[in-house]
């Protein structure tokens, strides 16, 4: 397209083009929606709509029991808030560099975590509870992300098959050092698909695990009889986050595997590495809830995380492995 054509594009056809705007777009929202959630649970508020639903404020619920209720519930909206910064990062970078080279596996990763992420959110059904302005969002991103994956299939190259999501970016051997990075990144990225359904299955039927109850001293008969809408609420943070943390893990593994060592992948790693696990590991000390069997998997992960991207930085960021797939 010559320059031309280029200004005489209206507004809507520069947004839609090859649909990757409307992706980064979707990719941003995420960012955004985390860093709002963030910043609410540091300042220790609930929305508007959880205090309707409660029938409580969150002074009132902060004055049972040492503030420990309140205190859990901001530390699963913390980590919640740090898989969304994660997410939309990977979907970002994904938008950017591999769909705009028209690689089809990025498309297919688009589609599966999408897939799981939206559709965390009718986890809803096992807690009854129906958050308005996660639902109100969600149905604003759902038809950018179609109509951004719709707009963007025309412009892959090669076969467009879903079986492109099992080639690797890149075949080197797994005793090497790049080989280990590259196997601990994608056993952490599995840890957190198992663990983030692990714990969106535990929010749609137990809710709790036993060291929630001990941190809070109180079981669920407890909070049930202080408020009974209290722990549907409680459920439906637990059900989201696990939502977020398997999303992450999905397109973590996705672009670990799939991807082509290059630096702004290996930025894009770390970025999100650090921002997931720093939200999920370091809520624990600021809320007071220390239990090292309970942050084990997590601790565990991101130890391996880092390793993996130690290991992987020389390969990716200071010498071309390849110009092409190997």
């Amino acid at each position: 397209m010559n320059q031309g054509s280029l200004e005489q594009r209206s507004l809507l056809q520069a947004l839609l083009s090859d649909g990757r705007p409307l992706l980064i777009f979707t990719g941003l929202s995420l960012v955004m929606s985390g860093c709002f959630a963030l910043f609410l649970a540091a300042t220790g508020h609930f929305l508007p709509h959880d205090i309707q639903f409660l029938g409580m404020t969150t002074e009132q619920l902060c004055a049972i029991n040492g503030c420990r209720v309140v205190h859990f519930m901001l530390h699963d909206r913390v980590a919640f808030g740090g898989s969304l910064i994660a997410i939309g990062a990977l979907y970002m970078w994904t938008a950017e560099f591999p769909l705009r080279q028209g690689e089809v596996w990025s498309w297919w990763l688009f589609v599966i975590t999408g897939c799981a992420g939206f559709g965390s959110f009718l986890t809803y059904l096992g807690y009854g509870y129906l958050d308005m302005w996660h639902g109100i969002a969600t149905l604003f991103l759902i038809p950018c992300f179609i109509v951004g994956l719709i707009r963007s299939f025309a412009y892959l190259t090669g076969p467009r098959s879903i079986r492109t999501l099992f080639i690797p970016g890149v075949v080197v051997p797994w005793r090497s050092l790049f080989g280990l990075g590259r196997a601990l990144l994608l056993a952490t990225s599995l840890g957190m698909v198992l663990g983030g359904a692990t714990i969106m299955t535990v929010g749609m039927t137990s809710v709790f695990v036993p060291q929630d109850l001990e941190f809070m001293g109180m079981t669920a008969s407890d909070l049930h009889a202080i408020n009974p809408r209290l722990v549907p609420l409680i459920a439906h943070d637990r059900a989201g986050f696990g939502g977020g943390i398997g999303t992450c893990g999905l397109a973590v593994l996705f672009c670990v595997w799939c991807g082509r060592p290059s630096k702004s992948l290996w930025q894009v790693l770390c970025f999100s590495g650090v921002v997931g696990f720093a939200t999920a590991i370091g809520v624990h000390p600021v809320v007071g809830y220390n239990n090292l069997f309970h942050l084990a998997p997590a601790i565990v992960g991101a130890v391996m995380f880092i390793i993996g991207l130690g290991l992987c930085y020389g390969p990716m960021c200071k010498r071309q492995l390849m110009k092409g797939r190997c």
